[in-house]
Protein backbone atom coordinates (compact mmCIF):
# COMPACT_ATOMS: atom_id res chain seq x y z
CA UNK A 1 0.00 0.00 0.00
CA UNK A 2 1.33 3.44 -0.93
CA UNK A 3 -0.90 5.02 1.76
CA UNK A 4 -1.86 3.09 4.86
CA UNK A 5 -3.49 4.79 7.85
CA UNK A 6 -4.70 3.09 11.00
CA UNK A 7 -7.34 4.47 13.38
CA UNK A 8 -6.64 8.05 12.23
CA UNK A 9 -8.52 10.66 14.29
CA UNK A 10 -8.51 14.45 14.41
CA UNK A 11 -10.45 17.14 16.28
CA UNK A 12 -11.00 20.83 15.56
CA UNK A 13 -11.78 22.06 19.07
CA UNK A 14 -14.71 19.99 20.34
CA UNK A 15 -15.63 18.73 16.87
CA UNK A 16 -14.24 15.38 15.71
CA UNK A 17 -13.61 15.76 11.99
CA UNK A 18 -11.86 12.44 11.28
CA UNK A 19 -12.90 9.30 13.19
CA UNK A 20 -10.74 6.17 13.34
CA UNK A 21 -10.06 6.35 9.59
CA UNK A 22 -8.19 3.47 8.00
CA UNK A 23 -7.17 4.30 4.42
CA UNK A 24 -5.54 1.74 2.15
CA UNK A 25 -4.34 3.01 -1.21
CA UNK A 26 -2.70 0.39 -3.48
CA UNK A 27 0.30 1.27 -5.61
CA UNK A 28 -0.36 2.24 -9.23
CA UNK A 29 -4.05 3.05 -8.83
CA UNK A 30 -6.31 6.07 -9.08
CA UNK A 31 -8.03 6.23 -5.69
CA UNK A 32 -11.20 8.32 -5.63
CA UNK A 33 -11.81 9.83 -2.20
CA UNK A 34 -15.49 10.76 -1.99
CA UNK A 35 -17.74 12.39 0.55
CA UNK A 36 -20.24 15.25 0.94
CA UNK A 37 -19.05 18.75 1.82
CA UNK A 38 -17.76 18.74 5.39
CA UNK A 39 -17.18 14.97 5.39
CA UNK A 40 -13.50 15.37 6.33
CA UNK A 41 -11.82 14.89 2.93
CA UNK A 42 -9.57 17.98 2.96
CA UNK A 43 -8.68 17.48 6.64
CA UNK A 44 -7.63 13.90 5.86
CA UNK A 45 -5.45 15.12 2.98
CA UNK A 46 -3.80 17.69 5.24
CA UNK A 47 -3.07 14.92 7.75
CA UNK A 48 -1.49 12.80 4.99
CA UNK A 49 0.74 15.73 4.01
CA UNK A 50 1.73 16.41 7.64
CA UNK A 51 0.11 19.86 7.53
CA UNK A 52 -2.01 18.77 10.48
CA UNK A 53 -1.04 16.32 13.22
CA UNK A 54 -3.47 13.55 14.19
CA UNK A 55 -4.82 13.15 17.71
CA UNK A 56 -4.61 9.37 17.36
CA UNK A 57 -3.58 6.79 14.80
CA UNK A 58 -0.69 6.26 12.41
CA UNK A 59 0.07 7.30 8.84
CA UNK A 60 2.40 5.23 6.70
CA UNK A 61 3.30 6.33 3.17
CA UNK A 62 5.65 4.17 1.07
CA UNK A 63 5.74 1.85 4.14
CA UNK A 64 7.33 4.57 6.26
CA UNK A 65 5.87 6.50 9.17
CA UNK A 66 5.21 10.15 8.29
CA UNK A 67 6.31 11.34 11.73
CA UNK A 68 9.82 9.84 11.48
CA UNK A 69 10.47 10.03 7.69
CA UNK A 70 8.67 13.28 6.88
CA UNK A 71 11.15 14.87 4.44
CA UNK A 72 11.91 11.60 2.65
CA UNK A 73 8.20 10.90 2.14
CA UNK A 74 7.11 14.41 1.17
CA UNK A 75 9.90 14.66 -1.44
CA UNK A 76 8.11 11.90 -3.36
CA UNK A 77 4.64 13.50 -3.21
CA UNK A 78 3.12 16.16 -5.46
CA UNK A 79 -0.03 17.80 -4.16
CA UNK A 80 -2.72 20.36 -4.88
CA UNK A 81 -5.01 21.28 -1.98
CA UNK A 82 -7.99 23.59 -2.42
CA UNK A 83 -6.61 26.64 -4.27
CA UNK A 84 -3.23 26.37 -6.05
CA UNK A 85 -0.38 28.21 -4.26
CA UNK A 86 0.69 30.56 -7.04
CA UNK A 87 2.22 34.04 -7.17
CA UNK A 88 -0.21 36.31 -9.02
CA UNK A 89 2.48 38.85 -10.01
CA UNK A 90 4.58 36.15 -11.73
CA UNK A 91 3.87 34.50 -15.06
CA UNK A 92 2.95 30.83 -15.28
CA UNK A 93 6.48 30.00 -16.42
CA UNK A 94 8.04 32.06 -13.61
CA UNK A 95 5.87 30.27 -11.03
CA UNK A 96 7.13 26.93 -12.30
CA UNK A 97 10.77 28.12 -12.51
CA UNK A 98 10.55 29.42 -8.94
CA UNK A 99 9.23 26.05 -7.72
CA UNK A 100 11.86 24.19 -9.76
CA UNK A 101 14.65 26.15 -8.01
CA UNK A 102 13.06 25.52 -4.62
CA UNK A 103 12.78 21.77 -5.25
CA UNK A 104 16.16 21.61 -7.05
CA UNK A 105 14.46 20.23 -10.14
CA UNK A 106 15.98 20.79 -13.62
CA UNK A 107 14.42 23.89 -15.20
CA UNK A 108 13.96 21.83 -18.39
CA UNK A 109 10.96 20.23 -16.62
CA UNK A 110 9.13 23.58 -16.76
CA UNK A 111 8.44 23.43 -20.50
CA UNK A 112 7.41 19.77 -20.20
CA UNK A 113 4.84 20.68 -17.55
CA UNK A 114 3.49 23.66 -19.53
CA UNK A 115 3.02 21.36 -22.52
CA UNK A 116 1.46 18.64 -20.38
CA UNK A 117 -1.25 20.90 -18.91
CA UNK A 118 -1.67 22.92 -22.13
CA UNK A 119 -0.51 26.27 -20.81
CA UNK A 120 2.36 26.83 -23.22
CA UNK A 121 0.63 29.67 -25.07
CA UNK A 122 -0.16 31.44 -21.76
CA UNK A 123 3.24 30.69 -20.21
CA UNK A 124 4.37 34.35 -20.14
CA UNK A 125 1.05 35.79 -19.01
CA UNK A 126 0.74 36.92 -15.37
CA UNK A 127 -0.86 34.14 -13.29
CA UNK A 128 -3.16 36.74 -11.70
CA UNK A 129 -4.76 37.20 -15.13
CA UNK A 130 -5.42 33.48 -15.55
CA UNK A 131 -8.96 32.14 -15.50
CA UNK A 132 -9.91 29.84 -12.63
CA UNK A 133 -9.43 26.80 -14.87
CA UNK A 134 -5.98 27.98 -16.02
CA UNK A 135 -4.93 28.52 -12.40
CA UNK A 136 -6.08 25.00 -11.62
CA UNK A 137 -4.03 23.58 -14.51
CA UNK A 138 -0.99 25.56 -13.31
CA UNK A 139 -1.53 24.10 -9.82
CA UNK A 140 -1.49 20.59 -11.29
CA UNK A 141 1.70 21.42 -13.22
CA UNK A 142 3.31 22.57 -9.95
CA UNK A 143 2.24 19.32 -8.28
CA UNK A 144 3.80 17.23 -11.07
CA UNK A 145 7.01 19.26 -11.42
CA UNK A 146 9.20 17.08 -9.17
CA UNK A 147 8.08 13.86 -10.95
CA UNK A 148 6.52 12.47 -7.74
CA UNK A 149 5.58 8.83 -7.16
CA UNK A 150 2.36 9.82 -5.39
CA UNK A 151 0.05 12.63 -6.55
CA UNK A 152 -2.53 13.95 -4.06
CA UNK A 153 -5.16 16.24 -5.56
CA UNK A 154 -8.03 17.91 -3.72
CA UNK A 155 -10.85 18.78 -6.16
CA UNK A 156 -8.43 19.27 -9.11
CA UNK A 157 -11.16 19.92 -11.70
CA UNK A 158 -12.63 22.95 -9.86
CA UNK A 159 -13.34 25.71 -12.38
CA UNK A 160 -12.54 23.61 -15.44
CA UNK A 161 -14.83 23.50 -18.46
CA UNK A 162 -15.87 20.06 -19.85
CA UNK A 163 -12.85 19.92 -22.18
CA UNK A 164 -10.52 20.78 -19.29
CA UNK A 165 -12.05 18.07 -17.12
CA UNK A 166 -11.55 15.50 -19.87
CA UNK A 167 -7.93 16.63 -20.36
CA UNK A 168 -7.14 16.29 -16.64
CA UNK A 169 -8.82 12.87 -16.52
CA UNK A 170 -6.83 11.62 -19.50
CA UNK A 171 -3.62 13.11 -18.08
CA UNK A 172 -4.03 11.33 -14.73
CA UNK A 173 -4.89 8.01 -16.38
CA UNK A 174 -1.84 8.36 -18.64
CA UNK A 175 0.45 9.06 -15.66
CA UNK A 176 -0.78 5.89 -13.94
CA UNK A 177 -0.73 3.75 -17.07
CA UNK A 178 2.59 4.84 -18.56
CA UNK A 179 4.62 6.02 -15.56
CA UNK A 180 3.24 3.85 -12.74
CA UNK A 181 2.20 6.84 -10.61
CA UNK A 182 -0.32 6.51 -7.79
CA UNK A 183 -3.06 9.17 -7.74
CA UNK A 184 -5.18 10.01 -4.70
CA UNK A 185 -7.95 12.37 -5.73
CA UNK A 186 -10.87 13.87 -3.83
CA UNK A 187 -13.77 15.09 -5.89
CA UNK A 188 -17.49 15.83 -5.81
CA UNK A 189 -17.78 15.00 -9.55
CA UNK A 190 -18.88 11.41 -9.06
CA UNK A 191 -19.27 10.64 -12.75
CA UNK A 192 -15.64 11.70 -13.30
CA UNK A 193 -14.39 9.44 -10.51
CA UNK A 194 -16.42 6.57 -11.97
CA UNK A 195 -14.68 7.05 -15.33
CA UNK A 196 -11.11 7.04 -14.02
CA UNK A 197 -10.81 5.57 -10.51
CA UNK A 198 -9.91 1.93 -9.86
CA UNK A 199 -10.42 2.19 -6.07
CA UNK A 200 -12.86 4.27 -4.06
CA UNK A 201 -13.16 5.38 -0.44
CA UNK A 202 -16.42 7.00 0.71
CA UNK A 203 -16.48 8.97 3.98
CA UNK A 204 -19.14 10.92 5.82
CA UNK A 205 -18.88 12.68 9.19
CA UNK A 206 -15.21 11.65 9.20
CA UNK A 207 -15.94 7.91 9.09
CA UNK A 208 -15.13 5.46 6.31
CA UNK A 209 -18.37 4.01 4.97
CA UNK A 210 -16.93 2.02 2.07
CA UNK A 211 -13.49 1.21 0.72
CA UNK A 212 -12.65 -1.09 -2.16
CA UNK A 213 -12.51 -1.43 -5.92
CA UNK A 214 -15.09 0.12 -8.25
CA UNK A 215 -16.26 -3.43 -9.04
CA UNK A 216 -16.81 -4.16 -5.33
CA UNK A 217 -18.77 -0.94 -4.95
CA UNK A 218 -20.98 -1.74 -7.91
CA UNK A 219 -21.49 -5.20 -6.43
CA UNK A 220 -23.31 -3.59 -3.50
CA UNK A 221 -26.22 -2.73 -5.76
CA UNK A 222 -28.44 -5.52 -7.00
CA UNK A 223 -29.05 -5.30 -10.76
CA UNK A 224 -32.50 -4.53 -12.10
CA UNK A 225 -34.36 -5.13 -15.34
CA UNK A 226 -35.37 -1.75 -16.77
CA UNK A 227 -38.39 -1.81 -19.09
CA UNK A 228 -39.49 1.24 -21.07
CA UNK A 229 -43.00 0.89 -22.45
CA UNK A 230 -46.36 2.58 -23.00
CA UNK A 231 -48.66 1.86 -20.02
CA UNK A 232 -46.34 1.21 -17.08
CA UNK A 233 -49.10 0.98 -14.45
CA UNK A 234 -51.07 -1.68 -16.37
CA UNK A 235 -47.84 -3.56 -17.16
CA UNK A 236 -46.85 -3.51 -13.48
CA UNK A 237 -50.20 -5.07 -12.52
CA UNK A 238 -49.76 -7.75 -15.18
CA UNK A 239 -46.26 -8.62 -13.96
CA UNK A 240 -47.46 -8.65 -10.33
CA UNK A 241 -50.24 -11.13 -11.18
CA UNK A 242 -47.65 -13.27 -12.98
CA UNK A 243 -45.41 -13.59 -9.94
CA UNK A 244 -42.86 -10.83 -10.59
CA UNK A 245 -41.89 -8.19 -8.03
CA UNK A 246 -41.92 -4.69 -9.50
CA UNK A 247 -39.41 -2.50 -7.59
CA UNK A 248 -40.40 0.84 -9.09
CA UNK A 249 -42.86 2.35 -11.58
CA UNK A 250 -42.36 5.83 -12.99
CA UNK A 251 -43.10 7.72 -16.22
CA UNK A 252 -43.34 4.76 -18.56
CA UNK A 253 -40.50 2.86 -16.87
CA UNK A 254 -40.61 -0.35 -14.84
CA UNK A 255 -37.84 -1.79 -12.66
CA UNK A 256 -37.83 -5.48 -11.71
CA UNK A 257 -35.10 -7.39 -9.80
CA UNK A 258 -32.79 -9.07 -12.32
CA UNK A 259 -32.40 -12.86 -12.12
CA UNK A 260 -31.18 -14.05 -15.53
CA UNK A 261 -31.14 -13.27 -19.26
CA UNK A 262 -33.74 -16.00 -19.79
CA UNK A 263 -36.09 -14.44 -17.26
CA UNK A 264 -35.64 -11.02 -18.89
CA UNK A 265 -36.69 -12.62 -22.20
CA UNK A 266 -39.77 -14.11 -20.54
CA UNK A 267 -40.77 -10.68 -19.16
CA UNK A 268 -40.47 -9.21 -22.65
CA UNK A 269 -42.55 -12.02 -24.18
CA UNK A 270 -45.24 -11.74 -21.50
CA UNK A 271 -45.59 -7.99 -22.05
CA UNK A 272 -45.74 -8.38 -25.85
CA UNK A 273 -48.35 -11.13 -25.63
CA UNK A 274 -50.61 -8.80 -23.65
CA UNK A 275 -50.37 -5.95 -26.14
CA UNK A 276 -47.65 -3.82 -24.49
CA UNK A 277 -45.20 -2.13 -26.83
CA UNK A 278 -41.75 -2.48 -25.22
CA UNK A 279 -39.43 0.31 -26.39
CA UNK A 280 -36.40 -0.92 -24.46
CA UNK A 281 -35.53 -3.65 -21.97
CA UNK A 282 -32.22 -4.46 -20.33
CA UNK A 283 -30.15 -5.02 -17.20
CA UNK A 284 -29.09 -1.89 -15.27
CA UNK A 285 -27.15 -1.15 -12.08
CA UNK A 286 -26.95 1.93 -9.92
CA UNK A 287 -24.31 4.37 -11.11
CA UNK A 288 -21.74 5.69 -8.66
CA UNK A 289 -23.85 8.77 -7.90
CA UNK A 290 -26.83 6.71 -6.75
CA UNK A 291 -24.63 4.30 -4.80
CA UNK A 292 -22.92 7.25 -3.13
CA UNK A 293 -26.25 8.78 -2.14
CA UNK A 294 -27.61 5.51 -0.74
CA UNK A 295 -24.41 4.90 1.29
CA UNK A 296 -24.06 8.44 2.70
CA UNK A 297 -27.77 9.00 3.39
CA UNK A 298 -27.88 5.85 5.51
CA UNK A 299 -24.87 6.93 7.62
Amino acid sequence: MVINTDQLSFHFGDQQVVKSLSLQVPEGCIYGFLGPNGAGKTTTIKLLLNLLHPDNGTIKIFDQDITTHRIEILSQIGSLIEQPAIYSHLSGRENLCNRALLLQVPVSRVDEMLELVRLKQAANKKAGQYSLGMKQRLGIALALLSDPKLIILDEPTNGLDPNGIIEIRELLMKLVREQGKTVFISSHLLAEIERMATYVGIINHGEMLFQGSIEELQGLSKPLVHVELTDSADAANLLGRSGYTVSDVRDGNLFIPYTSKEDTGKINTLLNQHGHVVYAIGKVQKDLENLFLSITQNS
